[in-house]
């Protein structure tokens, strides 16, 4: 990892662990709740999700006092999507991110709700930005619930579910990642092109970068899913293969997974490349996901 995108995440993981912290501790709601939200939200994990939302607006020399706060949402949409995951009739995983899953720790039902509770919260919480104007703040809440329901993260999950133990063909696999997976790493990306209110020209060659890198994030997960171990990954390693789950090296081969890897980041760089943003955070994180071991 560079040192620019080093200092950038040392600097910024800490101030989305604590405005995460204190959204959810300053809410009127059962203690309980409470304590089963934080514990996943707080179990770790590398924030990519909410640190490419500040890069973004980083990168285009915006600053809004509302942005870390927009960023950190979006990382309650992705924990609470891994606590779903975890649960029996879903992955039925019993580690996450090195620790026992938030249902080990506080039952299924509490665990369902603590999601529940963080879905329903971030909403709420992007409408009642003072920072924002109301007409980005409806395309912050358009644009996310577009990714993460039906039509992006829910939809890819069922999708995923439907493929286990049937062959796939690569679209129908990519199908899968552009809505499991891509839909929400490129509304974090784009979230930051809309608060920063960019051109048309920008915003369309962000959303070419986050659909290579959405995938490219996924085709590096498959292959340290066969190439990791348990305690590198802070979960169960070899889970896909058990599951009869399609994924990038099965079907492609370990090498042609690792060639269409590389593929997806020279796109993503080409998409930079065509608004001037080839030589900063952008492109650093691009190499950091391809090249992640965990």
């Amino acid at each position: 990892m560079s040192n620019l995108l080093t200092s950038f995440i040392e600097t910024n993981q800490p101030l989305i662990d604590k405005t995460l912290h204190d959204l959810i501790k300053d809410l009127k709601a059962p203690q309980p709740l409470k304590d089963a939200m934080l514990y996943s939200l707080q179990a770790g994990g590398k924030r990519v999700r909410p640190l490419y939302t500040l890069a973004v607006l980083k990168e285009l020399d915006v600053q809004n006092e509302d942005a870390i706060i927009v960023a950190s949402t979006i990382e309650m949409i992705h924990t609470y999507s891994l606590i779903h995951d975890d649960l029996p009739a879903m992955d039925n995983d019993d580690l996450r991110r090195g620790k026992p899953t938030n249902h080990i720790v506080f039952g299924e039902a509490l665990a369902i709700l603590a999601g529940d509770a963080l879905i329903t919260l971030v909403f709420g919480i992007i409408a009642r930005l003072p920072n924002i104007s109301p007409e980005l703040k409806i395309a912050l809440i358009d644009k996310f619930s577009f990714a993460a329901g039906a039509e992006g993260m829910v939809g890819g999950q069922v999708l995923d579910m439907l493929g286990e133990g049937q062959t796939l063909t690569l679209e129908q696999l990519e199908e899968i990642h552009l809505n499991k997976t891509g839909a929400l790493l490129s509304y974090s990306i784009l979230a930051g092109a809309i608060i920063a209110n960019v051109s048309e020209e920008v915003m369309s060659a962000l959303k070419e970068y986050a659909f290579h890198i959405g995938l490219a994030f996924q085709i590096q997960d498959d292959i340290l899913d066969l190439e990791g171990t348990s305690e590198q990954l802070g979960k169960t390693a070899g889970k896909d293969l058990i599951s009869q789950k399609n994924t990038y090296p099965s079907i492609l081969t370990m090498e042609g997974a690792k060639k269409e890897l590389q593929n997806r980041y020279n796109l993503a760089f080409h998409a930079l490349e065509s608004i001037q943003m080839q030589n900063g955070l952008l492109v650093e994180f691009a190499n950091y996901i391809t090249k992640r071991t965990k």
